[in-house]
């Protein structure tokens, strides 16, 4: 979903637990540079044992997807730094498994892992009912909030000013398009006049699909899917479904409406599939490249990638978004009544530090969170092989700089999904807005009511 692998933090509102989705998402995709990562999940018991063996420390990590700590060797590098230690992950493969059962042991305090993993669907949840059951984690040796985004610390601080968890990755949003398929509909290729043709406002991006739709190849659309459409807009969207006193706003709130109309009157021109994201038929759309262009977080690419043919390689490009966005991330936690907390501290300090990002970024395409790492290498010198020559790092790295803070709500993930998968799509199916909008706000309230 990040996959994350995510579809992280993967993390939207593409399903029926959109964010879920992006963790199993995250799960079966690759990295930037490799080939497919295979979720690594285990049996998900709870590691209780204090010593690894050899008189060795072990710390527990409850985690979901396939975050890519051990993959990128983090786990090894941390702990031939500290031979007294050893790491283990437990992982679940689906957010929407692994979250229930997260709350469920905060709420009894048992059953916890050293370190736990939080969405950031979940965050604004979690630092407003479970807060007292976590670590403030901005006074935990070596952690110092200007190593983070302002947005990202600030969406896992409570209103008292304590931080219960250490960003990881996040999603900054931008266009991922086909060349092949732009120019043969009369389209520029070149990414700075494809920026150009939509920079500043989301309906050019839509009017941009009516010009490909003209000269369209045969059996293609503009993007792939309404929930996604719908999703990036929302995304660049600094207050969408709570107001900052956290009231459901999402049916009041001009901006969601107005990202509604917008993505269903380019569903009723057909400008976009009738697929919802992360399923198979939106996978054989990939694959048979049958759009032209898809809203784009960084992790996206390693899920291009997977589901591409070999052929396909290097047709892909990156241009910014209309508008700054972020569509995922991931956040670690460290529980007050953990076996280790002051080891757990340590370790989630370090794995969160902007050299480890960095490291996380060149090998599982999650895209760092610290601003430092933005200029390390491993960032700044990235390509995908996808894209081709596009200097991904750098694009994805402004676009993280612009994304505003945004309120989250508890229930960000069921409002999104609704409007989603209860909704836009649904236009694509025959039915006129009024009635999308209808069914998806009678399905989000019978759900927020429960």
């Amino acid at each position: 979903m990040r996959a994350r692998t995510l579809p992280p933090s993967r993390l939207g509102s593409s399903g029926g637990t959109a964010i879920g989705r992006r963790a199993v998402v995250l799960a079966a995709v690759t990295t930037l540079g490799a080939g497919l990562l295979a979720g690594c999940a285990d049996d998900g018991k709870d590691s209780s044992d204090s010593s690894g063996g050899g008189g060795k420390t072990t710390i527990t990590l409850g985690l979901f997807g396939t975050q890519g700590f051990k993959e990128a060797g983090l786990y090894a590098e941390y702990q031939k730094l500290h031979p007294d230690i050893k790491i283990q992950e437990n992982v679940t493969e689906r957010n929407e498994n692994y979250y229930p059962a997260l709350v469920n042991h905060l709420t009894t305090n048992s059953g916890l892992m050293d370190v736990q993993a939080v969405e950031v669907g979940n965050i604004a949840e979690v630092v407003g009912t479970q807060a007292d059951k976590l670590q403030d984690l901005s006074k935990a040796p070596g952690v110092d909030k200007s190593n983070w985004l302002d947005w990202k610390w600030q969406q896992a601080t409570t209103k008292d000013g304590r931080t219960v968890g250490l960003g990881t990755d996040i999603g900054p949003m931008a266009i991922c398009y086909r060349k092949d398929l732009f120019e043969k509909a009369g389209l520029p290729s070149d990414r700075t006049q494809v920026g150009a043709l939509w920079a500043g406002d989301w309906s050019k991006l839509v009017g941009t699909g009516r010009q490909y739709q003209k000269k369209a190849p045969a059996g293609t659309y503009f993007m792939d899917s309404p929930g996604g459409l719908l999703n990036a807009i929302l995304g660049s969207e600094k207050e969408k479904f709570y107001d900052a006193s956290g009231k459901v706003v999402y049916k009041t709130n001009p901006a969601v409406k107005n990202a509604f109309d917008l993505t269903a009157s380019a569903a009723e021109d057909k400008l976009v599939g009738s697929q919802t994201q992360f399923q198979p038929t939106w996978d054989q759309t990939i694959a048979n490249s049958k759009f032209a262009a898809v809203a784009c977080p960084p992790w996206m690419l390693g899920y291009l990638k997977g589901k591409s043919k070999p052929q396909d390689a290097g047709k892909w490009d990156v241009a910014p978004a209309p508008k700054a966005g972020n569509w995922g991330g991931t956040f670690l936690a460290v529980p007050k009544n953990g076996r280790h907390v002051k080891e757990a501290e340590e370790l989630v300090a370090w794995l969160t530090a902007p050299k480890q990002q960095a490291k996380l970024f060149a090998v599982q395409g999650s895209f760092p969170s610290a601003p430092a790492a933005y200029e390390m290498p491993e960032v700044k010198d990235a390509k995908n092989a996808m894209t081709g020559d596009a200097p991904i790092g750098e694009i994805f790295a402004q676009a993280a700089k612009s994304i505003p803070l945004q309120t989250i709500g508890p229930k960000d993930q069921i409002i999104g999904a609704g409007l989603g998968d209860n909704g836009v799509i649904l236009v694509t199916k025959g039915k006129s807005p009024a009635e999308a909008w209808k069914t998806a706000t009678k399905t989000i309230d019978n759900n927020l009511e429960k």
